[in-house]
């Protein structure tokens, strides 16, 4: 196991157990982060399914399954230090199951609405169990002011939450991926959550990674800011909890379930938190 992972596993475990999310003690250099910024970019200037907009607009949203295309996000996927972070979270071999880059313009940025994402996962894809972890990296600085997730911290421990029967836009991938989301959690059952169990933002400066259980509680605000904030999710998925027959495009659903190999990329290179940024610092607040 990768050193920075190793001194820190237990911390880290417990932490991950009981929050449903943690902070993690490194983060992408300035030189991992540029080329990593440069290959969204190209991406995003693309025309394909892979790259969603917002809501009647030309304003790029997200990008999807860059891994299965482009060399840096290929290579970043198996990274050792985040491979390490997946297997010490999730207890087992994994692979990716998904990959995506969510762009909240500046001032453009739409709001994502309570979720939970394994609820997509399990009654979309048919995973099992959300023995999954998101491996989230902030491409740019994140404050509160620029739509950064917020989470409730511990409702991951309570499974699913009021999910209805019938959902309106069930097997249309586009609603799993735009502002109007297919499955939410009812704004009064999350106040609920939140009153009782706080809530806690996904903040830092760029290059920051933090990790999310599959069913935490979480959402995330309007970009009124000048500031962009993108957000890069990898998720990573054990071996054995692969969905036996997903429908959804494999730029959102991974059909290759094979162990991940960690390689190292001499590009991106990462170091402990707090070193090497050049951004003024950024602000991070508990709500209660």
């Amino acid at each position: 196991m990768p050193k920075t992972i190793k001194d820190s596993s237990t911390a880290l475990k417990s932490a991950y157990a009981e929050a449903g999310w943690s902070r993690i003690p490194f983060r992408f250099d300035n030189k991992a982060l540029e080329l990593i910024r440069e290959r969204v970019a190209s991406i995003s200037r693309e025309r394909r399914p892979e790259v969603v907009h917002e809501k009647d607009s030309d304003i790029v949203r997200a990008i999807h399954g860059c891994h299965l295309f482009d060399d840096v996000c290929s290579a970043l996927v198996r990274h050792p230090q985040l491979v390490a972070l997946a297997g010490l979270l999730t207890g087992k071999p994994v692979y990716v199951y998904q990959f995506k880059v969510n762009l909240k313009q500046a001032h453009e940025g739409a709001a994502w609405p309570w979720h939970q994402d394994y609820a997509f996962w399990n009654k979309e894809d048919g995973m099992p169990r959300p023995e999954a972890v998101n491996v989230a990296i902030s491409l740019d600085d994140t404050h509160e002011d620029n739509g950064p997730l917020t989470v409730i911290p511990g409702s991951h421990r309570l499974g699913l939450i009021g999910l209805p029967n019938t959902v309106e836009g069930e097997g249309d991938w586009r609603r799993h991926v735009s502002a109007d989301l297919a499955y939410t959690v009812n704004t009064d059952t999350a106040s609920d959550l939140a009153q009782r169990n706080g809530t806690e933002l996904m903040v830092g400066p760029a290059g920051s990674v933090h990790a999310f259980h599959p069913s935490i509680v979480h959402s995330s605000s309007n970009n009124s800011s000048p500031d962009r904030r993108a957000l890069l999710l990898i998720t990573y998925n054990a071996v054995d909890n692969a969905p036996a027959a997903p429908k959804r495009p494999e730029f959102l659903v991974s059909r290759e379930a094979t162990p991940i190999t960690p390689c190292r990329d001499d590009r991106l290179t990462v170091e402990p938190h707090g070193q090497g940024a050049t951004t003024s610092p950024v602000r991070e607040s508990t709500i209660r």
